[in-house]
């Protein structure tokens, strides 16, 4: 699912993307100082759950205390923009190439798998963070821990 361009990904497909990697990403607490990741989909899953109670709530107060309905409304549409910017973050950094020092990274913990007896896929292109977490994701299940000490 890696995408060799990160420009060429369409607008709507970035959100789809961005929970799909949230979902891919597995929520280590040893990658939390290194990758924002942890963080980003906390709040993002945080800003799904409770931000639209919060914008209904808003838009009820308003209207029962008579108040002016053009804030309300503004401030609904901002709570429910919240876990849109979320998704379409993750997305966006789906779909983004590996820096150099992460990317030696990438091929030593798909070497370190191959050891191990793993099938891999091999990798098109430039590797992205969605390759990343993919590996990742196999690593913690397959590997020790101990591979995330030459992070």
């Amino acid at each position: 699912m890696s995408t060799p361009d990160n420009r060429s990904v369409n607008f709507f497909s970035l959100f789809r993307r961005g929970q799909h990697y949230s979902k891919t990403w597995p929520l280590e607490k040893r990658l939390a100082p290194v990758f924002v990741e942890n963080r980003v989909i906390k709040m993002t899953c945080y800003a799904i759950r409770f931000m639209p109670p919060i914008a209904v709530f808003t838009l009820c107060w308003q209207i029962a205390l008579g108040g002016q309905l053009g804030p309300a409304v503004a401030t609904a549409l901002f709570a429910l923009s919240l876990p849109m910017q979320g998704l379409w973050w993750l997305g966006k950094r789906s779909v983004t190439p590996l820096p150099p020092a992460i990317l030696n990274w990438f091929y030593d913990v798909r070497g370190k798998l191959q050891e191990s007896g793993q099938v891999l896929a091999p990798v098109e292109g430039k590797p992205d963070y969605q390759a990343l977490a993919d590996t990742l994701k196999r690593a913690f299940k397959q590997l020790d821990k101990t591979f995330l000490d030459d992070l």
